[in-house]
């Protein structure tokens, strides 16, 4: 299963002639960031379709929901799992296991004749969420110097890109087709990326060195289904319920007994004298801070087109129009993940960070200006996905400087942790947000102009912190400056 790689370190040269892509280098970055996509396409693809779902499995709203929850509480104990296991046993065995999870999964869902054999499958496909650090790891290795952060950068964009194109694809699917083929569109092309990791790359030599600490994976994992179960359903259930608070005081403790338990044994699940280090530490909270401006604009734009214009802002568009109004910002975080790499090598990742986290807050505050025509919006939410590409791309060349190469995966797994925790935030607090503030048209509510705006400033003001905080990363010269190349 393992085999050499060319490369010994990240970014290390991995031949003689680096001035031109090979075409095994860029077959490799084309599985990797493929599968990329898939699985982040995953996390926005049902969206749309829930409602299709529910009256075909004749499910309530709360146990409809449970596809969409179900998956991120498995990917967020996947996420940090699969990274240790990828830095001790090898990355590219654990990006197979992952891809897997995703064709297995999605099968589940495509075959599933009741909602609770769908939930066990979106469960499943969880796991291949942890596909994502590890490609970033992967990349990083197997490519060399000269190639390795714009491969890096691409890899990190296509959790924005997938889930600003899941969206137009449901819709697409949705006004045309029956929603199954969804899950069949992730099984062909997860197993055409699993056949081309199998093929295309080679593992890279392992630099981790211990076992894998099952007491922490168990504290962190009950930690984090603690404190993301109740913000996925605190719309629902109100943040003054008893199972809110219950849940969310039991994940503090919990995440006091996992630090107290990591800080005693040899081989840690998570190095916390190494995360704390301001270098990584900053990074992932700007991390959190940019993934949750995202999904904010995820959710505020779908929703915000489709309310009649007697609403005072929407347009009155279709479910396709409304997908398609999110097509611009993944093509945007597409094109500009190499401009983040090439900007990274020039004035360095922190830098690139800074920028863009001030492109999403710009973005955002056309979002609260511009409210008269589907293309002031439009051009909106682009920049939005233009800010949030160059600066999803910036994140790993930061943590590649600062992290320890035996411990690469699982701090990408950590940053990507951060994303998704700074998504789930964005999820209860503007669900809530948009819940408070309505306005009455005949026997219905909607959420008011003033929410929209609301939630739009608190995303711009989340992207400026991001902004500040990537400014105040320290220079971390543990890897040499071409690996940001």
């Amino acid at each position: 299963m393992t085999s050499a790689s060319t490369t010994s370190a990240p970014g290390a040269d991995a031949g003689t002639d680096d001035d031109h892509w090979h075409p095994q280098q860029v077959t490799a970055l084309a599985v990797v960031a493929v599968c990329g996509v898939l699985v982040a396409l995953t996390q926005s693809i049902l969206i749309p379709v829930l409602g299709a779902i529910q009256a075909d499995l004749g499910s309530s709203t709360t146990g409809t929901e449970w596809l969409l929850t179900s998956t991120l509480l498995v990917a967020a104990v996947a996420v940090p799992v699969f990274g240790r296991l990828g830095d001790l046993y090898g990355k590219r065995r654990m990006l197979l296991v992952a891809t897997l999870a995703l064709v297995v999964g999605s099968m589940v869902c495509a075959l599933a004749d009741s909602i609770g054999v769908m939930i066990v499958g979106r469960a499943i496909t969880g796991a291949s969420a942890a596909a994502i650090p590890l490609g970033i790891s992967l990349i990083g290795q197997v490519l060399p110097a000269k190639r390795a952060g714009s491969g890096i950068a691409l890899v990190s964009a296509t959790l924005g890109i997938g889930g600003a194109l899941g969206l137009p694809l449901a819709a697409l699917v949705a006004e045309h087709s029956d929603y199954h083929v969804l899950f069949w569109i992730c099984v062909a092309g997860g197993a055409a990326t699993f056949l081309g990791i199998w093929v295309a790359l080679t593992e890279a030599p392992l630099t981790g060195h211990g076992r894998m600490d099952l007491p922490g994976a168990v504290l962190l994992a009950a930690a984090l289904v603690s404190l993301l179960l109740p913000l996925a359903e605190a719309t629902t259930w109100g943040w003054g319920d008893p199972r809110t608070i219950g849940l969310l005081v039991l994940a503090a403790a919990l995440l006091a007994a996992f630090v107290l338990v990591e800080r005693r044994v040899a081989s840690p699940l998570v190095d916390l004298v190494v995360n704390a280090r301001p270098s990584l530490l900053l990074t992932n909270i700007a991390s959190l801070c940019v993934g949750f401006a995202l999904f904010a604009m995820l959710i505020g734009t779908a929703t915000y087109v489709q309310a009649p214009a007697a609403s005072g802002y929407g347009f009155g568009s279709s479910v396709l129009a409304s997908g398609m109004a999110m097509l611009p910002s993944g093509l945007a975080m597409l094109a500009l993940s190499p401009v983040s790499a090439i900007l990274s090598a020039r004035f360095g990742p922190k830098i690139t960070l800074a920028i863009g986290g001030s492109v999403v807050a710009l973005g955002f505050l056309s979002r609260i200006v511009f409210v008269d025509s589907f293309t002031q919006i439009v051009i909106g939410t682009t920049i939005v996905g233009a800010g949030t590409g160059i600066a999803y791309a910036a994140m790993p060349s930061l943590i590649l400087r600062a992290a320890p190469s035996d411990e690469l995966a699982a701090a990408n797994g950590l940053n990507t942790l951060a994303r998704s925790v700074g998504s789930s935030l964005a999820s209860a607090i503007g669900g809530t947000l948009l819940a408070a503030q309505t306005i009455a048209l005949g026997s219905a509510e909607l959420p008011s102009l003033s929410a929209y705006r609301t939630l739009f400033a608190i995303c711009g003001g989340a992207a400026l912190l991001a902004a500040l905080i990537a400014l105040l990363i320290p220079v971390d010269e543990r890897q040499p400056a071409s690996a940001d190349a």
